[in-house]
């Protein structure tokens, strides 16, 4: 008799949508129900957290991707009894670091005169693997991405993690299975930060992906989704 799918929720990164996860939907579907929430609205990762565990199952696996990452935290904190098991894709733990509110201004300023697009081009080839750059398909995905945001909404994204919660208390507290992964060639999330957040959480996997930088769901997918595949079944 084929098991029971379980419920599945993926959240998105900044200026992401269900885009993001597109590959890991069409080939976990065998395994799982997927839902994949928005965070537009929202200026705290606690809010953000608190609107996708209104919308969620009332028990569900977890996969957070970068800012993602650190709302499934969150949602950790508020409802530990409700998550299955945790992933954390490109993510990051470290608290916010001085002079980081000035250092994002530019870009929010970026973002309200110049617009998403403009943003997006500027910013995603400084954390998409460059043997995609010259990929039009996966330079323009990133970008229509960014495009369903508004600069109010990017504005509240950067609010939220510059006013982001230190999560690195939970980390060694979590009882669930936990897949920790990154590309290997991610500049914000690098390898050594994951591999600390790893050795945090007591029995968590790490996997690093060759090939891959902020983006690995897109980039190497098979991989991904191969990694995913095993956490949902462990």
């Amino acid at each position: 008799m084929a098991q029971p799918k379980q419920h599945l929720v993926l959240v998105p990164g900044s200026l992401c949508d269900e885009r993001v996860w597109q590959r890991q939907v069409h080939d976990l579907a065998d395994l799982a129900e997927i839902s994949i929430p928005h965070l537009h609205g929202h200026d705290s990762l606690g809010r953000m957290a608190q609107a996708v565990l209104d919308a969620a199952p009332e028990r569900f696996a977890l996969a957070g991707f970068s800012m993602g990452g650190r709302v499934a935290l969150e949602m950790l904190r508020l409802a530990p009894e409700r998550i299955t098991r945790l992933a954390l894709i490109d993510a990051s733990v470290h608290p916010v670091a001085p002079g980081e509110a000035e250092r994002r201004q530019p870009q929010i300023d970026m973002a309200r005169d110049q617009g998403l697009a403009a943003l997006a081009r500027w910013w995603n080839p400084k954390i998409a693997h460059s043997a995609h750059h010259a990929d039009p398909g996966y330079m323009d995905l990133l970008e229509a991405m960014a495009c369903t945001f508004t600069p109010e909404d990017y504005s509240n994204e950067v609010r939220a993690l510059i006013e982001r919660p230190d999560p690195r208390d939970l980390l060694g507290q979590i009882g669930v299975p936990v897949l920790v992964l990154a590309g290997v060639a991610d500049p914000l999330s690098t390898p050594d930060r994951n591999r600390a957040i790893a050795d945090a959480i007591p029995g968590a996997t790490l996997v690093l992906v060759e090939g891959a930088a902020h983006f690995p769901m897109l980039e190497k997918p098979a991989e991904v989704t191969a990694a995913m595949r095993d956490w949902l079944v462990a």
